[in-house]
């Protein structure tokens, strides 16, 4: 394991755990469903670019969701 793939999955299961409860406590099933992405995403990809690309597209696609789902 790479110091990377390291940093990368912690910044974004982090951010997938914040986002996480952010949704529960709303009761946003997008935003829910999106930080079990980032969660799931940190745990079986083991490319640091790939693993955040991937997150950035969770993040976008969560992003426009919500913004179209009012």
């Amino acid at each position: 394991m790479s110091s990377s793939f390291l940093f990368a999955s912690l910044i974004w299961g982090s951010l997938g755990a914040g986002y996480f409860l952010y949704g529960r406590k709303q009761s946003s099933w997008i935003v829910t469903a999106g930080g079990l992405g980032l969660i799931v995403s940190s745990y079986f990809i083991s490319s640091a670019w790939l693993m955040s690309l991937l997150s950035v597209a969770i993040i976008v696609a969560v992003y426009f969701l919500r913004k179209r789902g009012g």
